[in-house]
């Protein structure tokens, strides 16, 4: 049902390409009556089964945030302790419908210009909330995985090792209002380096949404360092409400899962 809507044949596409672009496009399904192709509060009513949340309660850590946090568990993974994985809510329909529709009612009126979608999970979030916007979006992307694009200073990433973003020429314009979307916030070290892409080219972050934000690693203090302090940082949910142990689990597989321990 999906491929009538591709305006070329899905097999002209890499095949880590076209897996985006399937996904995007399920997304979208799922979304499309938040956006502008139903009348507001549509959304709200198809979601309106799930007890004990309310649609004006976007708040951090609120009900709805407790409903996503109770299918997001978190793993040992890569020598850390609490690797939280979005897979959880990614497999729970109306979890992710919820995400999206908070995200998306967040930011309806801030007359935004595009959003930023940050590699890798970032991709999985951001493209169903520009939908539901009627904006476009772009990737900041590790560097050298994109082509025609502009690469920024290396940064410290939140676990191991260092990196870089790239961001695609005349993907912001001066004066643009961008959302950088992206799906965990530990140090800050991604985000900051994809405020100072965005600044580079001229535009204005309107905020840094995450689903996720680790609150004792205090990522506003980068912020604060690297001048950035007027930006933003806002999450659905913390550390606190994500208590779900993916080992401990009994209702999650896990048999013969093992932590191979190396850097992330």
């Amino acid at each position: 049902r999906l491929r009538p809507l591709l305006p070329f044949p899905p097999s002209s596409l890499h095949p880590r390409q076209s897996g985006l672009v399937l996904l995007v496009l399920a997304l979208w399904t799922s979304v499309a009556a938040c956006g502008v192709q139903k009348p507001a509060g549509a959304c709200s009513a198809m979601t309106s089964m799930i007890p004990g949340t309310s649609r004006e309660e976007y708040t951090q850590d609120g009900p709805i945030a407790q409903r996503i946090a109770n299918v997001t568990p978190f793993f040992p993974f890569k020598g850390i302790e609490r690797f939280y994985d979005i897979g959880g809510f990614m497999r729970d329909p109306e979890a992710l419908r919820l995400v999206v529709e908070v995200l998306t009612n967040r930011y309806r009126d801030q007359e935004l210009t595009s959003i930023g979608c940050i590699d890798a999970r970032g991709f999985v979030l951001g493209p169903p909330v520009a939908l539901a916007l009627g904006l476009p979006c772009f990737m900041l992307r590790k560097k050298g995985k994109m082509p025609n694009a502009i690469t920024g200073k290396a940064y410290s990433k939140e676990y191991a090792g260092d990196d870089s973003l790239s961001i695609p020429r005349g993907a912001v314009q001066p004066g643009d209002r961008v959302l950088l979307i992206d799906d965990l916030v530990a140090t800050g070290g991604t985000l900051a380096a994809s405020v100072e892409l965005v600044h580079l080219m001229g535009g204005v972050v309107v905020e840094c949404a995450c689903a996720v934000e680790l609150r004792f690693l205090n990522a506003s203090k980068l912020f604060e360092e690297k001048g950035f302090g007027q930006v933003p940082i806002w999450a659905l949910m913390s550390e606190e409400i994500l208590q779900l142990d993916g080992i401990a689990d009994s209702s999650i597989p896990t048999e013969g899962y093992v932590d191979d321990g190396e850097a992330h």
